[in-house]
């Protein structure tokens, strides 16, 4: 199972950037857990300079934008 992490206050693109997210997991067939991360110094321990992030399995993949789906899978 992926441990996928949206980091930033949860602002409209924190919420944007979780459906993409989750539509890219669920396109795969992959079991996901989502968090949502809004504590700035757990955000920062990701070095995200940025908001949103997303992180999957504990590795930063975006930063500061909503990646496409297919950037996600």
């Amino acid at each position: 199972m992926l441990t996928v992490k949206i980091l930033g206050s949860g602002c409209a693109n924190c919420k944007k950037l979780e459906a993409v997210a989750r539509a890219a997991a669920a396109s795969a067939g992959l079991e996901a857990e989502f968090v949502k991360v809004t504590d700035m110094k757990a955000i920062m321990a990701f070095d995200v300079l940025a908001t949103p992030g997303l992180v999957i399995n504990e590795k930063l993949v975006s930063s500061g934008r909503i990646p496409t789906e297919a950037e996600v899978r």
